[in-house]
């Protein structure tokens, strides 16, 4: 197939083929300001996000692989992909449902980690391009996948605005009682992916909490919700994502840097609200982020290891910044945590915002 110009560089031809027997591709969308996404269907990963810089440079903000050969072998399986169907953490890959124990596969120490190895990230979505500006795919994850009880059937909506939003609208249905947590992990770099992409540490960034979630040497919540104020983890004011993240704090050992579901502030649940902004004051690219979800995973990119991403770009340590949005890790078994169950005839529903912009 010939391909059509893009801003990206990225070639259709090097996603087109089978997996499992299902056909991958690589699609576009775009606006009328001249901004580009493109996305597989290959575990809905975003591959890239063409955006300017305050002097019109367009380059890539988000990390990525420019064929699909890379997804299938790539040591970051969970790069800018979809997770489900448990987004974060279950500790021990237990929980407890209508009296039933259920056990997912362990992928993180001794952990469950994004839907584990075979989760949605790793699995190829029905796509149907609906105009230059609206991707949707569809995937039906079956009974005990991964060890999940009920049938889920999962459609995700990609949105590219006018208003340089890209919009990601999820719902979800299911036959039995079950558990669902939803998300993007995109790996977002405002600089511009590079070789190597810079680190994030002098990126400007907000988060609109009051409080957040500790977690053990395991990464799982310890049940407490701490206030933000007085700690590494207040980021009600903008300043560098740098300025703490080094400092000598149980939290930030356990995460290795910021690794922690901050709790958003609601005036109700569910309500579409602000949940951060970051700002890469070299380029002045900023980015938005409003969400229906009750938390927001923050994650520097501690475990990036030097990753080979597209057009030889490499991504270390510390390269990119990462906002899931998602219900709190391990819910199943903190029973005052924002539930995450969802039974036959309910409708799981979620939009998460992620705006685009410039500033001087």
């Amino acid at each position: 197939m010939e391909n059509k110009q893009n801003l990206s560089g990225l070639r259709k031809e090097d996603f087109q083929q089978e997996v499992s027997g299902k056909a991958v591709d690589l699609y576009f969308l775009t606006n009328e300001n001249g901004l580009e996404v493109a996305i597989t269907n290959y575990g809905g990963a975003i591959v890239s996000i063409m955006t300017p810089d305050n002097k019109g440079n367009f380059a890539n903000i988000i990390q990525g692989h420019d064929k699909l050969e890379d997804y299938l072998n790539s040591d970051q399986p969970f790069l800018s992909t979809l997770v489900g169907r448990y987004a974060n953490r279950i500790a021990k890959g237990r929980f407890c449902l209508n009296g039933k124990e259920y056990h997912l596969a362990i992928n993180n120490g001794e952990n469950h980690l994004h839907g584990g190895p075979t989760g949605f990230h790793a699995r190829v979505w029905e796509a149907e391009q609906i105009n230059e500006h609206c991707l949707v795919l569809r995937y039906v994850s079956s009974y005990y996948q991964e060890g999940f009880p009920g049938e889920l059937s999962t459609t995700v909506m990609y949105t590219l605005t006018n208003d340089d939003e890209l919009v990601i609208d999820y719902t979800a249905t299911t036959n039995k009682k079950t558990i669902v947590n939803l998300t993007s992990h995109g790996y977002f770099s405002l600089a511009g992916t590079a070789n190597p992409t810079p680190s994030v540490e002098d990126v400007i960034c907000e988060i609109n909490a009051d409080y957040y979630l500790p977690i053990d040497k395991t990464a799982i919540p310890t049940g407490e919700i701490r206030r933000v104020e007085g700690t590494p983890f207040d980021f009600r004011n903008a300043h560098r994502i740098g300025d703490h993240i080094d400092e000598d704090n149980e939290q930030l050992k356990n995460g290795n840097g910021y690794d922690h579901c901050f709790v958003l502030q609601k005036r109700e649940p569910g309500e579409l609200s602000y949940a951060a902004k970051v700002k890469e004051p070299v380029s002045g690219r900023t980015m938005e982020v409003y969400t229906t979800e009750p938390g927001l995973q923050f994650y520097t990119n501690n475990n990036g290891s030097g990753t080979k991403g597209q057009h030889g770009a490499t991504f270390p340590q510390r390269s990119a910044v990462c906002f899931e949005a998602q219900h709190f890790p391990d819910s199943p078994n903190h029973a005052y945590f924002p539930p995450v169950t969802l039974k036959p005839r309910e409708i799981y529903t979620q939009k998460t915002i992620y705006r685009f912009g410039v500033e001087a």
